[in-house]
C-alpha cells in the first residue's frame, strides 16, 4: 500500500505522517516513510533552489520540474521493494506536487490562461509509480503561512493561493481524499484514519 499526503507548505503533512506511521505500526504494519525532495545530491540541489527569491518564476519552476522528476526516480526501486516485502509506504509529496507547483500558467498572473497544458509534466513523470491513496490536507493559506518558517520562496500568500486552487482541481479530477487541515491535529488524524481504515480492513 502506497499512501501519499499532499498539500501546500504548512499544511501539516510531516506531523500527520508520523501519527499515521504510529497508528499503522500499532496494527502490525511495517512502514517506510519517504519524502520529496530526497536526501540525494539532486534533492539537496532542489532544496537550495527553493531558497532562491526567483524560485516562483516560470523558468525556475520548469527547472525544478525536471529536477524533481529525476529525484523522484531515485525512490522507485525503494517503493517497489517495500511493497513487495509487505510494508506500507507513506510519502510526503509525490509527482502530484509537480503538477500543482511546477505548472507555470497555473501560478502566473491571473489574467493569463488558467487551464494550462500539464501534459509535459505527466510525460516527464510517466515512469513514476502512482500512489494507491492520495490524501490532500487542505488548509487556508493565511494559516499555512503562519506555520512556515519563511526559508522558502514558495511561502507567500499569492503563490500559495494559486497552488491551493490547483491542488483542489487535482483532487476533483484524480479522486483524492480531501481533509480539512484547518482542524486540530487530533481531528485531522482521526479523519485520515477514516480514509485508511477500510483499505486495511479495520473499523474505527
Amino acid at each position: 500500500m502506497y499512501i501519499c499526503l499532499e498539500g501546500i507548505d504548512g499544511s501539516g503533512k510531516s506531523t500527520q505522517i508520523l501519527l499515521l506511521e504510529k497508528w499503522l505500526n500499532d496494527y502490525g504494519y511495517e512502514v517506510l516513510r519517504i519524502f520529496e525532495p530526497t536526501d540525494s545530491a539532486t534533492g539537496k540541489l532542489i532544496r537550495e533552489i527553493l531558497k532562491d527569491p526567483r524560485a516562483t518564476e516560470d523558468n525556475f519552476q520548469k527547472t525544478l520540474a525536471l529536477l524533481f522528476a529525476a529525484d523522484r526516480m531515485v525512490l522507485m526501486d525503494t517503493i517497489r521493494a517495500a511493497e513487495e516485502s509487505g510494508k506500507a509506504v507513506i510519502s510526503d509529496r509525490c509527482f502530484y506536487s509537480s503538477i500543482a507547483y511546477q505548472n507555470p500558467q497555473s501560478v502566473s498572473d491571473s489574467n493569463q490562461k488558467q487551464d494550462s497544458d500539464t501534459s509535459w509534466l505527466y510525460e516527464l513523470n510517466k515512469f513514476v509509480k502512482k500512489p494507491d491513496i492520495v490524501i490532500l490536507l487542505d488548509l487556508d493559506v493565511e494559516k499555512a503561512i503562519s506555520r512556515c518558517d519563511g526559508n522558502d520562496s514558495f511561502e507567500n500568500k499569492a503563490f500559495l493561493e494559486k497552488i491551493r486552487n490547483r491542488y483542489l482541481e487535482l483532487a476533483r479530477t484524480n479522486d483524492f481524499f480531501v481533509i480539512n487541515a484547518n482542524n486540530g491535529v487530533n481531528k485531522v488524524h482521526e479523519d485520515i484514519k477514516k480514509v485508511i481504515s477500510p483499505k486495511i480492513g479495520r473499523c474505527i
